[in-house]
């Protein structure tokens, strides 16, 4: 029996906040290994990464379809928090975003790849997630800005494209470079909040 504390007895169980401490560290945990692994990572490793059991991981993932949709979904949802900052602009917005596709670089092959299991789900999820960061770019664009509302996601489709090679800083050069070929203006390539 495993004990601790000063009484040798067990640390009290935390409950929902484990749960929800558990989930957050699963999801980053995700999305670091398969940036340095590839989609095919074992799942053990990304529970060992998160200081987790594998029970842990599938309480909160059944299968990694389910993982890699919670890592998008935190991409996505971390952009339109950067996007509702009161002090956004389209370049804090662009750096945001380029952060996010420079780490999460597998995901971006897995939305397009044949091996995705059923196209048309990941196809509409995709889609769904791409018009919720468009929405929240659009709302920044100013009206002089080289590029129009149509053209935003023509150029965050292609500087995606761009995002390949095989370490990080790599994918944020291609990305940077692509997004001045484009001639638009990037902030610093951060996570929100970072």
């Amino acid at each position: 029996m495993e004990q601790s504390g000063q009484e040798g007895r067990r640390p009290a169980n935390d409950g929902p906040k484990a749960a929800a401490r558990n989930r957050a560290a699963l999801v980053t945990a995700a999305r670091e290994t398969f940036a340095e692994r590839g989609l095919e990572a074992p799942l053990s490793a990304i529970a060992r990464r998160a200081r987790v059991g594998q029970g842990v991981l599938y309480r909160h993932f059944p299968d990694r379809a389910a993982l890699v949709s919670a890592v998008l979904e935190e991409n996505v949802r971390q952009i339109e928090q950067a996007a509702d900052a009161e002090d956004a602009t389209l370049p804090g917005l662009l750096g945001v975003l380029t952060w996010h596709l420079a780490e999460s670089a597998a995901f971006i092959g897995l939305l397009h790849s044949d091996r995705a299991g059923d196209r048309s789900a990941v196809r509409a999820h995709s889609s769904a997630l791409s018009e919720r960061v468009q929405l929240g770019l659009r709302a920044h664009l100013p009206q002089d800005h080289p590029l129009t509302a149509d053209d935003l996601e023509l150029a965050v489709a292609m500087v995606s494209a761009a995002v390949i090679g095989p370490t990080r800083e790599e994918r944020v050069r291609r990305a940077l470079a692509a997004w001045r070929l484009l001639g638009v203006q990037v902030g610093p390539v951060l996570p929100f909040g970072g």
